[in-house]
């Protein structure tokens, strides 16, 4: 079994001494820098840049520089896609994103864990979970969201929230860790062009 074979299958993996996936980062660390660097106006070339970066992502992708990621390739984005600046994802394992997300400024999203022994941390192993973030979902500023966590349809994360479990669908989830408040009603409303 290779070593991404493990992380896909949630076992501990080496991500720091195996070559391909350290040939596999430094491909996508690359891309990552030249899509930083692009002006803001090149539009075409940041969206090329994140199709060869992703897994998938859609025409109304718009992610703010500098926006970093593990390998890119086991990310997912649906439609209407807004992340602020300093976005960073680990995807040792998948991180897929719903429609409609919007994400606020200076966001992790991290699938990566390190075991407790420190003879397994010293030999560079790893494990990683995937990350599943619904429909409608609005991530505030400066949150972070830790390995296995979904969080579900329609929910808010407030600002510098800490997302360490499972969130359902429809709240307004706080805080550190991060827990529901309250249900977010869904009214329906005519929006006005």
């Amino acid at each position: 079994m290779t070593e991404r074979e493990k992380a896909a299958a949630g076992l501990l993996y080496d991500a720091n001494y195996d070559p391909e996936l350290i040939q596999a980062r430094a491909v996508a660390k690359d891309l990552c820098m030249d899509y930083n660097q692009l002006r803001s106006a090149q539009k075409a070339e940041r969206l090329a840049l994140l199709r060869t970066l992703l897994a998938t992502c859609g025409e109304d992708t718009y992610i703010e520089p500098p926006f970093f990621v593990d390998y890119g390739s086991n990310i997912r984005v649906g439609k209407a896609f807004y992340a602020n600046h300093n976005l960073v994802i680990l995807d040792g394992a998948p991180v897929t994103f719903g429609d409609h997300v919007f994400i606020g400024p200076n966001c992790c999203f991290s699938t990566a864990g390190h075991p407790l022994d420190t003879a397994q941390r010293n030999a560079g192993l790893e494990y990683a979970k995937p990350i599943t973030i619904g429909n409608n979902v609005w991530i505030g500023m400066g949150v972070q969201v830790l390995p296995g966590v979904t969080i579900g349809d329609n929910a808010v994360i407030g600002a510098g929230s800490v997302v360490t479990k499972d969130i359902p669908a429809g709240v307004l989830a706080v805080g550190v860790p991060c827990r529901p408040v309250r249900e977010i009603a869904q009214k329906p409303r005519r929006v006005i062009l």
